[in-house]
């Protein structure tokens, strides 16, 4: 029997468990149920609430009565619906993130995947639950898996795909390699995305095209959600939405 490296790396971090208990990422504590993120922890971190933009769930302070879209969205057409992040930006959510992302720390995926989910309690997600919409995590180059040796938002995905209930398929792929999009604008990130992805093999096999959701960790402009959701529309999607663990 063969397994990928993202299987391997998981194995690896249950044997390292035994041998070296995990610790919450955020206080310290050992932990001795199987959670990582401890509960008054995964309690304390600050959630989305409203109100926010309907489009790209950015926060705002203040009163602001019924459903809205953002300076940044208003007169824009996009290829997806919505998309809806579970989290505030906050520094210990995005450690974790980065702690899974850059540090190779898979078992944080777990814990990230269960504070995702929560998005699905937005009632927007409704036929998505109902027509059992698959999960399709953002995807990375080749290259850059081959780097990391998984895929961050492929981890997220499979872990909310656990708590949901929710198929995933890894439905897209990363068929251009691309400069990095921290440092640069939406305008520029739209340009450097051109091109960037294509339907998979298991998307184009996919039997249901009633709709999908696209995961990934964090939210910024958008950029790299809507560049997917094009692609998945243009394979015959019909309807499109987001779920990101953090607004950036």
């Amino acid at each position: 029997m063969r397994f990928d490296r993202g299987t391997l790396a998981r194995i690896a971090g249950k044997a390292l468990d035994l041998l070296y208990p995990p610790v919450c990422p955020v206080c310290n504590v050992v932990q001795g149920d199987g959670r990582v993120l401890c509960s008054p922890c995964a309690a304390s971190l600050p959630r989305l609430e409203p109100p926010f933009c309907g489009k790209c769930g950015e926060h705002f302070d203040g009163r602001i009565e019924g459903d809205f879209v953002c300076p940044n969205c208003s007169g824009l057409s996009f290829s997806f619906e919505f998309a809806r992040p579970a989290m505030l930006r906050d520094e210990r959510t995005l450690e974790m993130i980065h702690r899974l992302k850059y540090g190779r720390q898979i078992h944080l995926a777990k814990d990230l995947g269960t504070l995702a989910a929560e998005s699905l309690l937005d009632d927007r997600f409704a036929a998505a639950l109902a027509g059992k919409w698959p999960l399709v995590p953002v995807p990375l180059h080749r290259a850059r898996q081959a780097e990391r040796h998984f895929n961050q938002a492929a981890e997220i995905a499979r872990s909310l795909s656990r708590v949901s209930g929710l198929p995933m398929v890894e439905a897209l792929k990363r068929i251009r390699k691309t400069e990095t999009q921290t440092h640069l604008g939406r305008k520029k990130r739209l340009e450097n995305l051109q091109g960037a992805f294509a339907i998979s093999r298991a998307g184009t096999r996919w039997p249901e095209k009633s709709g999908a959701i696209l995961v990934d960790d964090v939210l910024t402009t958008g950029s790299t959600v809507q560049a997917c959701a094009k692609t998945l529309r243009k394979a015959g999607f019909h309807s499109v939405c987001v779920i990101t663990v953090m607004r950036g």
